[in-house]
């Protein structure tokens, strides 16, 4: 795991200082502590910051070919990198190394740009190719490792693991992107389609470039993706037995590393599923370990020690209090971007108690997205039974008038909450999901733009991204659509992004075994009965997971790393709250109505309305916004 930056003329080949490469990669030195490296050439620049994980004391990069033809410089990791080694063996390759970034060199001399479909694993990589004077830009499938691009005024192209390795380059323009504030506030996070400035963009999981000196900068080419159009059959316990050889081969090709390694362990389905089956393939104690709340009903410490129990682990446990509030500023400067999913100071912490013990963990994430593990997920195929039912011509303004009258009950048991669900039924599939995956629903964030931001933004809305992702997603249901929506915008945006940052702010190596794409598309082509059954998601995974994991854990409520903000912005933290109102950063942008944001915040406080998550996105984008140094 590491960190990559470097600097490619599209144009005249002028030039690369190593210098400018250097401060570029030394603002990522939190990701690769055991060593750097800059390389130049006329007109390209490849710079490298290492966490050694495998071979460690033999694969430095940049790293060259052994023939001189080509250099690399590589995030990430390639599970299957030695059966490729065995294959480019045979046709002819040298190997100078025991490890996986001169795996990629040689299947880029064999393979070229398709090298990426041999590729198992996560990576973003950049290989210089000197006879074809090229440079291929490539990021892994689901967009475990990410990858920033800005063209310059220079005429050069500019990329990094982070935005601050682009930050630390003088010609790049700090503006900000008036329509990432939308996507911000619509989804808790600028997403993978758009950055927090302009003329930065992300380049989207599964797709690759390649750059020649000479012409334009082309567009991304997407060389992966995930179809939920075919139905796999076959008897349950067929599917079973594949579902649980995918699983062990997609942990056990993680448990790889010279270095200690570990896993996260929250108690809930997926991440006692990886420690399951990491127990099963180990013969030493796995190093697990967990984060609790001092409020007990969303702590699940009690739940991580009993998987810890069932399987010997050696368990190591912490809690989170709203001491840590004052952390808040170093989240913000972890992610750059403004980025509000709350979990992100848990897990920050996980991974610092991880680091006390291990270089590399396991994590569970993935599986939500891939078995349709999600509430919304049953929330979306029940509604959608209903769209077949009623005419969209009745259904519109009928719910969609009971959807404006019905109070928003935050404070009512979850079964009353039914203002969400009518204004859901009232649009068609992909309007009601987008809707319900949202932070701030559109009326919430017309309430508090300013005029002039909402001359700036125009037309354009936040939900037409997921919209168009289900309407031209390859998949047969309303369910395969939301789950193709989350696999494309939610898990990178959100999820890969919280995990990437948070590890790395502290040099430890996140794994994501349930993000294997064998294993995904496997899932996809699942009968949605096999993923959704009786009101439950993950069906055929929790059956399979029977044989080692009891019903207390499998069949329990879905919980998630859920952080108490609600409760601390009444109490300990409601002076924190009021400031959000009075924000001076926030006030000089001119985009918000900070005297509406100030009701709400006093409506929070008496509890009157649960404005927890919105209050928490707005002090994310003040902090973001100060750590730029923009507003």
């Amino acid at each position: 795991m590491c960190g990559i930056a470097g600097i490619y003329h599209l144009e005249t080949p002028k030039p690369v200082e190593p210098a400018r490469v250097e401060a570029m990669c030394d603002a990522l030195a939190h990701r690769g502590p055991d060593g750097s490296g800059v390389w130049t050439a006329p007109g390209v620049g490849l710079g490298h910051r290492r966490l050694s994980i495998i071979d460690l004391a033999g694969s430095p990069q940049p790293m060259a070919s052994p023939d001189g033809r080509a250099m690399l410089v590589f995030n990430g990791e390639i599970y299957n990198y030695r059966e490729l080694r065995c294959d480019l063996k045979a046709w002819g390759a040298e190997f100078r190394t025991d490890g996986d970034s001169e795996v990629i060199l040689a299947a880029w001399r064999r393979w070229g740009p398709e090298c990426v479909t041999r590729l198992h694993g996560m990576f973003a990589f950049a290989i210089y190719d000197l006879d074809a004077r090229t440079l291929f830009l490539a990021r892994d499938r689901l967009g475990v490792k990410p990858l920033f691009l800005a063209p310059l005024s220079d005429g050069s192209l500019a990329f990094g693991s982070e935005l601050k390795a682009l930050l630390a380059h003088p010609l790049l323009r700090r503006e900000i992107d008036p329509l990432a504030i939308e996507d911000y506030l619509a989804w808790g996070y600028v997403p993978d389609t758009r950055s927090i400035l302009k003329g930065v963009t992300k380049l989207p999981a599964g797709h690759s470039l390649l750059l020649r000196h000479g012409q334009p900068l082309p567009r991304a080419t997407q060389w992966w993706d995930v179809s939920f159009a075919e139905r796999r059959r076959g008897k349950v316990e067929d599917l079973e037995a594949e579902l649980l050889h995918l699983l062990r081969e997609a942990v056990t090709s993680r448990m790889a590393a010279d270095v200690p390694l570990g896993a996260f362990l929250s108690g809930g389905v997926d991440s006692s599923s990886v420690v399951a089956l990491m127990a099963e393939a180990s013969a030493q104690p796995v190093k697990t370990c967990s984060i609790g709340f001092d409020i007990a009903a969303l702590d699940e410490s009690d739940y991580a020690a009993q998987v810890a129990r069932r399987f010997g682990t050696d368990h190591r446990a912490r809690q989170v209090s709203p001491d840590d509030f004052e952390a808040i500023d170093a989240i913000a400067g972890m992610f750059d971007e403004p980025f509000a999913d709350a979990s992100a100071l848990p897990t920050w912490r996980v991974c610092q108690l991880a680091r006390e013990s291990v270089t590399v963990a396991l994590s569970g994430d993935g599986a939500d997205e891939a078995f349709a593990g999600y509430r919304r997920h049953v929330f979306q195929r029940g509604e959608d039974r209903v769209r077949g039912i009623i005419p969209q011509a009745i259904r519109g303004p009928l719910f969609g008038s009971l959807g404006k009258l019905y109070p928003k009950a935050d404070w009512a048991p979850r079964p009353l909450r039914a203002k969400a669900t009518l204004l859901s039924l009232a649009a068609d599939s992909a309007q009601g999901y987008a809707r319900a995956i949202g932070f701030a629903a559109p009326e919430l964030r017309d309430g508090i733009y300013s005029e002039d931001f909402r001359w700036l933004r125009g037309g354009y809305r936040a939900e037409h991204a997921v919209i168009d992702l289900m309407r031209g997603a390859p998949a047969r249901s309303g369910l395969d659509r939301a789950q193709y929506a989350d696999l494309k915008h939610w898990l990178p945006g959100d999820i890969l992004t919280k995990v990437d940052r948070t590890s790395m702010a502290v040099s430890l190596e996140a794994r994501e075994p349930l993000l294997d794409h064998r294993l995904i598309e496997f899932a996809a082509s699942l009968p949605e009965t096999m993923r959704v059954r009786a009101g439950q998601g993950k069906w055929l995974m929790k059956r399979t997971m029977r044989r080692s994991l009891p019903d207390e854990i499998l069949y329990r409520p879905k919980q998630g790393f859920v952080t108490p903000i609600a409760q601390w912005f009444r109490g300990p933290l409601a002076s924190s709250a009021r400031e959000i109102a009075s924000s001076a950063t926030l006030a000089r942008t001119g985009w918000l109505d900070t005297g509406r944001i100030g009701t709400l915040v006093e409506e929070h406080i008496a509890a009157r309305s649960d404005h927890s998550r919105l209050l928490w996105q707005l002090l994310m984008l003040d902090r973001s916004l100060t750590h730029l140094g923009i507003a």
